[in-house]
Order: structure tokens, then C-alpha cells, then sequence
């Protein structure tokens, strides 16, 4: 039997009162998804640690069972892997956003949302200008980025910075925790400054303001870490052969470490507009050459972070119509049965703007196994599944049996 999992990341919510307690998914038109439900086996996934943050890096590398407490090195890291950026002992990675700041408070995570094109010559004018032998600047897509510091010490503290949308910037400034990690930490927060003035004129910021959109003026290091030591799918499960397809540099880099083979997908964008006929077609292709696809959809969280409602509804929709029908007919034609998960990562309730550490929704379907009670798929209904509530590599084992 070969696997693919679905991943809808952030489309779990709370129930929102101006919509009559219900949540995007229970408001959201999704046969298909409901299909899996009815005909399979459902639960829910805890998939974020007490002691750790409810980040899509933690959340993703749990649902693929990895003992995320022992493994993980911070979002950096991932992002380096993904863009083929090779860590050196010393070296420290961390995630670079670029974000929007207005009235000294942070608008937002994305910068609107910046494209490729524009948010690669902001960093590479920063790179230019701040970057040193011990600094580097690495452009990835859209807001998302990567900074390498040698010699960098991890232990301080960094805001997500689209945990804190409206928030004064200087509140949220690195912290270090320990003494080895103040220059480190001063450093970040000069770089910061430094980027604000830097990028406050540079013609892409004032093309964009002219035309009403937000600038990325400042950027954002978060998330420091090493070159973390993980182990790969077939160490850890016996998968043979596994694949993933994304438009983040973030869950490439899971998979490059977990030694999946990383697709890449023409028009896939990380947000609604994503090509989600051109994700499901590679996860199909993919199938047929793997053992296990791991089908990562971005666009709900997104969506939930904007506080988007109906944003996010349609994104289920889409990820329904577009995506889960055409593998449920594609499969149903092969010669080898497939079995098929969904689920997200962590909820991105709308009303808060931010993840939650919420247990997730899951369901497992295989064709000839029997169904159990649940009848939709959504936040509750699951409760009732089979399955209860897993944790740790639970989940995986039973997807992957």
C-alpha cells in the first residue's frame, strides 16, 4: 500500500459567533473531505509540546513522528536546507522575515504579502550593505528569508512576528537568557534597526507605497538554531521512497533532512492563489514513484493569520475541489491501493490571528478497512473517531501500518 497525506496547514479554527458558533470548516462546502471521513478513521493529533511553540516547523515535523523536543534546531535551519545553504559547525541559522512596520508597530509578518522579485532585492541590498564574513543574507520566497551569523549563540529569545501583529516593535526585540548570548542578541537587534533605515527609501518600498500596498522595511530574525541532527523517514519507519511537494522553503527543509525528495511546483505560492491543480498533479506523479507524499497546502494559514473568514472557508473549498477530488479519482485508477490522511498542523483560529496548540483533526482512510462513526470532517466530530486523541509518533505508526 503506498501513503499520501494531505496537509491543510492552519485550517482548524474555533467556533466564530458572528457566524453562529461554527468554524471555516464546518461552514466550508467540502464533499471530498467529508468523504475520507465518512469512509475512514478519524481522531485527533496532538502536535505541539507544552514546552515548545505552536509553530508550523514543530507541528509538520510531528505529524511525520519526529521526537520534535530532541530533534529540532529552530526555522532557520529547515529554511537553509531547503535552499541548499550547507551549515557549518558554529553556524547559526534563523529565520529572516520580512515584515511591515507602521507607527513603530508591526502591520505585519508578510510585508504584504511582497513578491519574489522585490523582497530578493531587498535582501540582497541588505546583504550588500550589512553583511560581513560573519553575516550573510540568503533570499528565499516571498517574505520569508534566512540569516546566517558565525559563531552565533542560540540561547536568546526571538517574537514571531506574525504572533504579535499591532504590537510595538522594540517590545519584542531579542532577549538574550544568557550572558554568551547578549552580543549575539544586540547583534540581531542592530541588524533590525539598521535594515529600517536602510530599507525605509529603497525604490521597491516607495514603488509599493505609491501603489497602496505595504512596504517590507524592516526584517525580522527569529527562530536561531544549529544544523540539527535528524534522522530519515526510512531510519526512523522503513519508508523507502517518499516525496514532498510545498511552497515553503520551511517544509522542504523537513523534508530534506528527512530525506524525502523535494518537488517543486510551478505557480505554487503559499497563499490562495496557489496552483493547487499543479500540487495535486505532482502528488499523483509522485505516487507513482514513491512509497509516501507528504502534500503540504498553505493557503488556510495564511488565510487565518489575515483573520480572513471567508478567506479561509474558500481555501477549504479549494483544497476540496481542487486538490483532495482529483487524488481520490487518480488513486482509485491505480493498480496498487493508496492510502490517504488529512489533517493540519495546528489550528489558526481567526479570531486570534496566531497558532494554537490545539490538537488537530485527523483522518485516515484505506481502502477495505472498516469505517468508524465520525460522519464530517471538522473540529468535533473527529472527538468521536476511532482513534482518540495521539501523540508523538502514534499517528504515523498508524498511517504508515
Amino acid at each position: 500500500m503506498k501513503h499520501i497525506i494531505i496537509l491543510g496547514d492552519g485550517m482548524s479554527d474555533e467556533p466564530l459567533a458572528a457566524y453562529g458558533g461554527k468554524t471555516p470548516l464546518q461552514m466550508a462546502n467540502k464533499p471530498h473531505i467529508d468523504w475520507l471521513a465518512k469512509n475512514g478513521q478519524s481522531g485527533l493529533l496532538k502536535t505541539v509540546p507544552e514546552s515548545m511553540h505552536p509553530g508550523s516547523e514543530i507541528a509538520n515535523m510531528a505529524v511525520l513522528g519526529y521526537d520534535v523536543e530532541k530533534v529540532f534546531e529552530g526555522r532557520g535551519v529547515l529554511e537553509a536546507a531547503s535552499m541548499g545553504v550547507e551549515l557549518q559547525p558554529g553556524d547559526l541559522g534563523m529565520r529572516c522575515n520580512l515584515i511591515c512596520v507602521e507607527d513603530e508597530k508591526i502591520k505585519n509578518h508578510s510585508a504584504g504579502h511582497i513578491s519574489n522579485e522585490e523582497a530578493e532585492e531587498l535582501i540582497r541590498f541588505l546583504d550588500e550593505k550589512l553583511g560581513t564574513d560573519k553575516i550573510k543574507f540568503y533570499p528565499g520566497v516571498s517574505y520569508r528569508h534566512l540569516l546566517v551569523i558565525k559563531g552565533g549563540v542560540k540561547d536568546f529569545a526571538c517574537t514571531p512576528p506574525h504572533d504579535v501583529p499591532g504590537t510595538p516593535f522594540a517590545s519584542c526585540l531579542p532577549k538574550a537568557k544568557t550572558e554568551a548570548a547578549r552580543k549575539t542578541a544586540d547583534l540581531v537587534t542592530d541588524l533590525i534597526l539598521k535594515s529600517q533605515e536602510l530599507l525605509k527609501n529603497h525604490p521597491v518600498n516607495l514603488k509599493r507605497k505609491a501603489a497602496g500596498k505595504d512596504p517590507g522595511n524592516s526584517v525580522w530574525p527569529w527562530s536561531p538554531g544549529y544544523k540539527p541532527a535528524m534522522p530519515t523517514l526510512k531510519e526512523l519507519f522503513g519508508v523507502e521512497n517518499s516525496a514532498v511537494i510545498s511552497a515553503v522553503d520551511l517544509i522542504h527543509g523537513i523534508g530534506v533532512y528527512a530525506g524525502m525528495k523535494v518537488i517543486h511546483v510551478e505557480g505554487a505560492t503559499g497563499l490562495y492563489d496557489t496552483n493547487y491543480e499543479g500540487k495535486a498533479q505532482a502528488a499523483i506523479d509522485a505516487l507513482k514513484e514513491n512509497d509516501f507524499v507528504y502534500l503540504h497546502i498553505e493557503a488556510s494559514d495564511e488565510a487565518g493569520h489575515e483573520g480572513d473568514v471567508e478567506l479561509k472557508t474558500k481555501t477549504i473549498e479549494y483544497l476540496d475541489q481542487r486538490v483532495v477530488k482529483y487524488i481520490l479519482e487518480e488513486t482509485a485508477k491505480m493498480d496498487e491501493d493508496v492510502a490517504i490522511a488529512i489533517l493540519p498542523d495546528h489550528p489558526t483560529p481567526c479570531a486570534l490571528k496566531t497558532h494554537t496548540r490545539d490538537a488537530v483533526p485527523f483522518t485516515i482512510y484505506k481502502p477495505g478497512a472498516e469505517a468508524d462513526a465520525v460522519e464530517v470532517y471538522d473540529e468535533f466530530d473527529p472527538r468521536n473517531g476511532v482513534f482518540g486523541t495521539l501523540q508523538g509518533d502514534e499517528f504515523i505508526r498508524a498511517f504508515l501500518k
